[in-house]
Formats: structure tokens, C-alpha cells, sequence
């Protein structure tokens, strides 16, 4: 029997020791590695005879030495499908393997069973739909393990559109596929897109990953035929210096993805997340900055601040001596200084992820955030400056409740930004309000005004999805 840690470790273990399963599998991610060391320990005290088996990409590489080695029976390395099915095979018919590491192989994808109807009827009501209809990445990007398997294979199409379409009959509305480069084959991008433009309904949302080079006109006018909120897609962007994207093996074409992005924001209306990570191998604060506010300018909804991870099985290893590469050895094993960013300035750079995601990215406060940066020469230098002073008032990244957010919003665009109260405060308030019951902070009520439930309704659409929602309304 398999299971996918979601819960506490005790509570996971009620349910297995329930089933009473003569083999227990685990998948291990980088945010789940401290759970499955606690669970295994429990495991194996109270079903001393199960058998247990990892898999996953937290073992599938450097597996010698880590802490569970000794725990478990078994690890599967590698695309899981055939080969645990293989392992637990043998292990019923009382043939154990001598080896404790089983290669996992590449099966063909036509032979793999979809799981989709598996989902219960809770799954489809209440939770996102993970599909897949690739894997493996053509790109090399020193720092992902998807640059570890080169080739890119396609699930058959009419049998995977014939799964989804059954998904939507039950119900299902909100897909995300996990596919590392979806708009990789065009043909296959928009005989996809088609299948769910002719099946548009309420609530539905539609979330992809792209490389921004790849945005052909007819790719373009396809996401342009979808309403608002409908679908996600997440960029990766990574850095814009050249020769930090050369380094890790991303070169681009820098100009045609600034144009590409910005095609996106103007003649489309899908929410755009893009991504940037801190502590590439060689880029510095001020390089980030510069890039940071290149992309600002080409209208993201979302900019995903990311702090550079050392993935086991990555290349990125290979830059840790020459770039003073320093990570925790803890998940999810970030890198806490380099040589062009001391351990004090990573630290910062990290708080202002947190901010720009608790402030920008969330869309609460879509106006009033903009009035920390108006007329200033760069956003970047702009918002980390109320990074620091945010930090300094309250000394801490969470817990934050929204309205204590708001609360300090206002301090800083009175107090360091000079906006007078009555300019600053209705702003605020226009911006917190737009959420249905919620109650403004004393101080902000004066400028409340009484027609803020009309001004909500006509700014319903069709996404269900929360924080898509307000960067839209």
C-alpha cells in the first residue's frame, strides 16, 4: 500500500497501521524529508514487518549516507511506475532483492496507466488536479533535476484528453500540469488549449510552465481567446544577466523575452508568474536589483522570488568551490551566502521574497504597494528599503496579520515616504475593502466609502482562485 505524507506523522500512522499493509511506500520531496524520517522511525516500531520503500527525488540521488539508508528496506530511484510495481511484486511472492536500490528506468509513456480515476469525489471537489501530459526538459539549468533527463516524452493525446474530459464531467475545474516546458511543441500546446477553450466553464483555471522564448503568434492568440483568470502560467525567468544565465546553463535571448513577456501582459489576460532566484553563481544584489526591475517593467502579476537550492543530483554542485557556494545542510538546503552575497545580505534578500510576496504577490494591497515605489528610479531599491524598515518595526517575516500589514503600510507611507494621511489612507482602505466583511482598521474607516459592496460586485469574474482574483480586479 502507498501512501503521500500530507498530514503529521502520528496521524499518517493511524491510518497505515489501520490498513495493515505488507509494504509501505513513500515518495520524499525537499519539503518533506524531516516528516518521512519521523514517519519511517514509526513505522517500523509499530509494523516491524512491513516492508518499507522510498522513492522520489530526494533519494533518487546521492542516496549514500543519508540518514534514512538504515531504516528502510528498499529505495526506488528514478521514474517509480514499473519498477515499485516489480519490487512489490517480488517482495509478495517472498523473492526479496539483495540490492536495496532498485533503478527505476524510463518506461514509454503509452504504457503507463493514467491515475486520474483514482481521484475521489473530495480530491476533485476540494483540492488542486495535478496532470501530466510530458516529462523530461530539453534545457540544461544547472540548478533543477529536470536538466537531468534530456529527453522529452509526450503522453498519448486522445487517451489523456479522454481522462481530463472525464475529470471535468465529475466535477474538476482547477488543473495544474506539472510538464517543465508546456509550450515545448506547439501542435501539442494548442491541441490542449483547444480542448479546454471548447469546454470553458465557471470556475475553470488552467495552470502551465513555460520558457519565455517560446510564444509563437498562433501559442499567443490561443491564450488570448481565454477570459480572465482562467490561466496561470508560471515563467521561469531565472536571472537577467547574461552571463550568469550562460554560467547555469540558461542562456537566452534576453531582448525577445522581455518582448514575449510583455505580448503577454498587453494582448493576453492569463496571470503571469515569473520567476527569479537570488544567489545565482556570480550575481551579485545589485545585478538581481537590475533585473528585478526589468521584468517589474514588463507587467507580472506575480515576480516569485526564489533563494537559490542545492537539489540533490544537480549540477549547480559543480560552481560551490570557484562561487563560494555555502548552503544549510537542512531542507529545503538554500544557500546562505556566496561570493558576491554575504551571509547578512542573503539574509536580507530573503526577507524581501517574504514582503514582496506578503505585500505585491498576494495582490491585498495592489494600489496602496505601488505608492512605496512612485517616482522612484527603481522599484527594487525602493521596496528593499521598506523591507528593512518593516523589519525593524515588527522584527520578525511571520506570522503578519493582514490588517497589522496595513497597519504598517501606512506608518511608512507617512513616516519615510512623505504622503500625507488623507492621500495614502483612501488608497489603503480602497485596497483592503475589497474583500466582502472585512472590518478596517479604526484609523482607515473615515475613509471607507459606502458603495464598496457594488464596487466588489462588478468586479467579479470568472476565476475562483483567491489570489488571482484580486491582482485582476
Amino acid at each position: 500500500m502507498e501512501f503521500t505524507i500530507n498530514q503529521r506523522p502520528v496521524d499518517m500512522l493511524e491510518k497505515i497501521v489501520s490498513a495493515a499493509p505488507k509494504i509501505v511506500g513513500i515518495g520524499v520531496y525537499i519539503w518533506n524529508v524531516a516528516l518521512v524520517e519521523e514517519l519511517v522511525g514509526l513505522i517500523r516500531v509499530v509494523l516491524p514487518d512491513s516492508v518499507v520503500v522510498l522513492g522520489g527525488p530526494e533519494v533518487s540521488y546521492e542516496w549514500e549516507g543519508q540518514r534514512l539508508q538504515s531504516k528502510v528496506h528498499f529505495v526506488v530511484q528514478g521514474e517509480g511506475e514499473a519498477a515499485f510495481r516489480g519490487l512489490c511484486e517480488q517482495i509478495l511472492a517472498d523473492n526479496m532483492p539483495q540490492e536495496q536500490v532498485i533503478a527505476g528506468g524510463v518506461p514509454p509513456m503509452k504504457d503507463l496507466a493514467f491515475p486520474y480515476r483514482l481521484y475521489s469525489d473530495e480530491d476533485i471537489g476540494d483540492r488542486v488536479i495535478y496532470v501530466e501530459a510530458s516529462r523530461g526538459c530539453p534545457y540544461k539549468c544547472q540548478f533543477c533535476l529536470s536538466s537531468l533527463d534530456k529527453r522529452v516524452r509526450n503522453v498519448p493525446l486522445d487517451p489523456f484528453l479522454a481522462e481530463l474530459d472525464t475529470l471535468l464531467a465529475r466535477g474538476a475545474r482547477d488543473f495544474k500540469f506539472i510538464d517543465r516546458t508546456f509550450n515545448l511543441s506547439l501542435p501539442f500546446s494548442l491541441t490542449i488549449l483547444e480542448f479546454f477553450k471548447a469546454r470553458m466553464t465557471q470556475g475553470l483555471s488552467l495552470h502551465f510552465e513555460m520558457v519565455p522564448e517560446r510564444l509563437p503568434e498562433e501559442l499567443l492568440t490561443a491564450l488570448a481567446a481565454f477570459p480572465p483568470g482562467v490561466v496561470q502560467l508560471e515563467v521561469g525567468v531565472q536571472t537577467f544577466d547574461p552571463q550568469v544565465a550562460k554560467r547555469i546553463s540558461r542562456p537566452m535571448q534576453i531582448e525577445k523575452v522581455c518582448i514575449n513577456l510583455l505580448a503577454l501582459h498587453e494582448r493576453t489576460q492569463v496571470h503571469m508568474h515569473v520567476d527569479l532566484i537570488v544567489g545565482l553563481p556570480g550575481e551579485d544584489v545589485e545585478s538581481f536589483g537590475r533585473g528585478f526591475d526589468r521584468l517589474q517593467a514588463l507587467g507580472p502579476h506575480e515576480i516569485q522570488v526564489g533563494i537559490l537550492k542545492r537539489l540533490k543530483g544537480t549540477p549547480i554542485r559543480q560552481y560551490t568551490g570557484a562561487f563560494a557556494l555555502a548552503y544549510s545542510p537542512n531542507p529545503p538546503f538554500e544557500v546562505m551566502q556566496t561570493a558576491a552575497i554575504d551571509f547578512a545580505a542573503m539574509t536580507q534578500m530573503k526577507r524581501f521574497a517574504r514582503f514582496w510576496d506578503l505585500v505585491v504577490n498576494n495582490g491585498q494591497f495592489p494600489s496602496s504597494s505601488a505608492l512605496i515605489w512612485r517616482e522612484s528610479d527603481s522599484v527594487f531599491d525602493a521596496f528593499q528599503a521598506f523591507t528593512v524598515w518593516v523589519y525593524q518595526r515588527l522584527g520578525r517575516t511571520s506570522p503578519i496579520s493582514l490588517l497589522k500589514l496595513a497597519d504598517c503600510l501606512l506608518d511608512y507611507l507617512v513616516e519615510e515616504r512623505g504622503f500625507a494621511v488623507e492621500e495614502a489612507g483612501p488608497v489603503l482602505a480602497a485596497d483592503l475593502v475589497r474583500t466582502p466583511g472585512r472590518r478596517l482598521p479604526k484609523r482607515l474607516q473615515v475613509f471607507e466609502k459606502p458603495n464598496r459592496k457594488a464596487a466588489y460586485q462588478a468586479a467579479k469574474h470568472t476565476t475562483k482562485l483567491a489570489r488571482q482574483r484580486r491582482h485582476l480586479e
